[in-house]
């Protein structure tokens, strides 16, 4: 009888518990991937989305936050960032330029970042070791092609520096972070940089991320992507000034649809001087959408005209790029651009990677990265963001409750005391 009794003591218990560790609810859930666009409701437990649909019940929830006015997406997928901080290195791209991932992920909307090859064969590991695995922001990584990465441009020219071997390796050691081979800044009419990274890439089975570095005439921009780049590969700083665009018919360079028939992907990578409207306009008005829309962050992009992700994705949509197009390129379409077809999107049993935008009317002015600006009616500002379902940003204190409904020792920790002042 006790043990009957005790079974059902726990069975009531069980019963008890909430069904749901967290209720989003009401906000309008646009999620590109699994053509959601609707007012619904979304519920998560144990990191992971557990129901998706209108007025989900409330009492199963441990937590509801009231969401409504607010456009929920998938976390963002930010695929060029710089994140090598920890070199010391004074006006280095791997070091003072670069930024702490968590410091400026969660606030933007941001839940997965790629560092865009700040770190080369001979120091990954140790950009591993002091940022990556310590990040809570979802991160991974392009090796660059060039040994010592991003320490300075210099030693991104020296071709006996650039081991595909050596990369491969240690992709494949790091084939849980790794998500392909990068070149940047060269500046010799030569393509060894593109040539050797392009080797790397075969050897690890993995894509190549180029940002062309200094145009030349023998090294046009076209015969990159129409002739060098493979399937998968990615041009980045896909409207900086000086990528050909417009033809005197004033029509996109048919180059460039070639190029994307290929399989070459065209990344934002806005940074601090490689986006330009004169470029980006036209293409968007001709209906040549960016593959990914990602920032270059840096601390010298992100305190210029590029700013931040929502930001860079409010200029697609004062450009005129649909709306459900600019949060796709920015989520589930980046994270195929890395390989990461798991990510950005929620579906029940997806990561709850998950960010809540305001999406502001009124009248905006947009910068490129040479002072060009547009204006737009619209841009999004990020109010909340949830990490495998835990709440990492949140502007409006949703999460919060009324402090005078809290009691009168609120916020003392266990083993603590208020001790008032001797009456006199």
């Amino acid at each position: 009888m006790r043990t009957l009794l005790l079974a059902a003591m726990l069975m009531t218990a069980a019963n008890a518990q909430p069904a749901w560790d967290l209720l989003l609810r009401g906000g309008r859930v646009v999620d590109p991937k699994n053509g959601v666009d609707r007012v619904a409701d979304i519920a998560v437990k144990d990191g992971i989305v557990a129901a998706l649909g209108p007025r989900l019940d409330a009492a199963k929830a441990a937590k509801m936050l009231d969401v409504t006015g607010l456009v929920v997406t998938p976390g963002l997928v930010d695929i060029h960032v710089h994140l090598f901080h920890t070199t010391g290195i004074k006006d280095a791209w791997a070091g003072d330029s670069s930024v702490r991932p968590d410091d400026f992920s969660f606030r933007t909307g941001v839940t997965t970042m790629a560092d865009a090859g700040s770190a080369g064969w001979r120091n990954f590991e140790t950009f591993r070791h002091t940022v990556l695995d310590r990040a809570r922001t979802r991160v991974f990584a392009f090796i660059n092609v060039a040994g010592l990465g991003m320490v300075s441009n210099t030693v991104e020219q020296h071709p006996e520096e650039m081991n595909p071997a050596e990369i491969a390796r240690l992709a494949k050691k790091h084939a849980d972070v790794v998500v392909g081979v990068k070149t940047a800044h060269w500046e010799s009419g030569e393509w060894t940089a593109v040539q050797k990274a392009v080797e790397a890439g075969e050897l690890a089975g993995l894509p190549v991320m180029v940002d062309f570095g200094f145009f030349k005439k023998e090294r046009p921009f076209w015969e990159l992507v129409t002739k060098k780049l493979r399937p998968g590969d990615i041009a980045t700083h896909c409207f900086r000034a000086p990528v050909p665009w417009i033809g005197e018919d004033g029509k996109v360079y048919s180059y460039l649809n070639e190029a994307r028939k290929r399989g070459v992907k065209f990344d934002v990578g806005h940074g601090g001087g490689s986006f330009a409207f004169r470029n980006a306009v036209p293409a968007i008005a001709q209906g040549f959408y960016p593959d990914s829309i990602s920032t270059d962050l840096h601390t010298g992009s992100m305190n210029g005209f590029m700013m931040d992700m929502p930001t860079t994705m409010s200029k697609l949509l004062a450009m005129g790029m649909p709306f459900n197009e600019v949060i796709a390129t920015s989520t589930y379409k980046a994270a195929a651009v890395i390989g990461k077809n798991d990510l950005g999107h929620i579906a029940v049993g997806a990561p709850a990677d998950i960010a809540a935008f305001r999406l502001m009317e009124g009248d905006f002015k947009f910068g490129d990265s040479d002072a060009g600006t547009v204006s737009g009616k619209q841009r999004l500002f990020c109010e909340l963001t949830l990490r495998e379902g835990a709440v990492v940003w949140d502007w409006n204190a949703r999460s919060g409750k009324d402090y005078k409904l809290l009691g009168p020792a609120y916020g003392v920790r266990e083993g603590e005391f208020i001790v008032p002042p001797p009456k006199k």
